[in-house]
């Protein structure tokens, strides 16, 4: 198995550090993290896919890690996260690419695939909705807002960071934890977390995500239609988003389907990594 290479690439005026992984003459494959994470919530993933035959990026998104990190909440608009990506695939010299998202990831994959289908062979979404799935789900079912309350607190300035980042990022990863299988993030994975945390200004960055995108993402004519086949990976034990939205993110897709894993919950690449990594091959061979 080829080892993880490490590699910094300049896109939309900034540098992202990006992971790679497996032969350099296999499909690519990006694979975009979410909150709180970086790339290597994918590795179980890269190894898998890489195992395949499939090059592999797991970029770490703006903002997080040891990617740049721009000061302005405005410079993590959705727009601008998604060029970062569109940037990516200009530079590898490849006409189209597999794109995998979850959670904040799978929010830049949805809208990257939507804009720019010319440069997306297929997708894959993994516990992450349609942003027009998520306005006019939330219209209809107030109970989403509840689970998403923590978007409000959010908004609020460094407090939450000061929460997260107490005795040495304890709340966060009691985060991960209570919120996802019993065992499923190791005390090495944690460490890991902690780490990718503790970059400068990173928890910082990585909330402004969500004070930059909080009013987009509740605008419903705001995501183009998704032409590219579609894969739709869900956990239907997520606390934080009603299974109810993979369904109705697929209204949005001219050629969708998906999968519902009783068992998993938002964390679903973590609980299953095995069965995930199959999923995402045989959509991508298909």
């Amino acid at each position: 198995m080829d080892a993880i290479e490490h590699d910094y690439m300049k896109t939309n005026g900034i540098t992202l550090h990006v992971a790679k992984q497996g032969p350099k003459d296999g499909k690519l494959v990006i694979l975009l993290h979410g909150f709180p994470e970086f790339w290597y919530g994918w590795h179980r993933q890269m190894k898998d896919l890489a195992g395949r035959g499939f090059r592999v990026w797991a970029p770490d998104q703006r903002g997080y890690n040891l990617s740049d990190k721009p000061e302005e909440v405005k410079d993590y608009k959705i727009n601008l996260l998604v060029k970062d990506i569109v940037g990516l695939i200009r530079q590898s010299g490849r006409e189209k690419v597999y794109l995998v998202g979850h959670d904040w990831g799978g929010i830049v994959a949805w809208k990257a695939a939507g804009d720019y289908p010319e440069l997306i062979e297929k997708l894959v979404i993994l516990n992450a909705p349609h942003q027009s799935a998520m306005s006019s789900h939330v219209m209809k079912h107030p109970s989403q807002l509840l689970k998403s309350s923590y978007i409000l607190f959010f908004q609020l300035r460094e407090i939450p960071e000061e929460l997260i980042s107490h005795s040495d990022w304890e709340y966060a990863a009691q985060a991960l934890k209570s919120t996802s299988r019993e065992g499923t993030f190791s005390q090495e994975d944690l460490e890991q977390y902690q780490k990718a945390w503790s970059q400068s200004n990173a928890m910082e960055s990585m909330i402004n995500w969500y004070r930059a995108n909080v009013t987009s993402l509740m605008d419903l004519d705001g995501a183009s239609r998704v032409v590219v086949p579609t894969y739709i990976i869900w956990g239907m034990k997520d606390q934080f988003l009603g299974k109810e939205l993979a369904a109705k993110s697929l209204e949005y897709c001219a050629d969708g389907r998906g999968i519902l894993l009783g068992e998993a919950t938002h964390w679903v690449q973590h609980e299953a990594p095995e069965q995930v990594s199959q999923l995402i091959a045989a959509h991508f061979t298909r």
